[in-house]
């Protein structure tokens, strides 16, 4: 082979070589490019979701007073039911004792 073929031969291994390193480098560019949207993705992912469990943990707060208020409330009325039973037992007492009471003193109960 003479200078001129091997010069050739030399400026195409050389060409292909640096295509070859131009398309890797490429591969690599994309590669970093991806992750780098990937990462970006990814933590803006996890903001949302720790926005949405912020948001959630208030509702569950707002949740847990409000149950707690209609078991207070519940057991107000279950107190006042009980008032009332006991008034109802105590009138009905009386009731009897006046009816007797009329009785006794010749009267007839309505």
């Amino acid at each position: 082979m003479d200078a001129a073929t091997l010069s050739a031969v030399g400026v195409i291994v050389v060409g292909l070589a640096a295509a070859a390193a131009a398309v890797v480098g490429h591969r690599g560019a994309n590669a970093a490019s991806q992750s780098g949207v990937v990462i970006t993705g990814s933590l803006g992912l996890v903001n949302e979701l720790q926005e949405e469990r912020n948001g959630l943990q208030v509702k569950l707060a707002e949740k847990e007073r409000l149950l707690a208020a209609a078991y207070a409330e519940l057991s107000n009325e279950r107190a006042d039911k009980a008032a009332l039973h006991e008034q109802i037992t105590a009138l009905t007492a009386e009731k009897a004792r006046l009816h007797e009471r009329i009785v006794e003193l010749g009267g007839q109960p309505t």
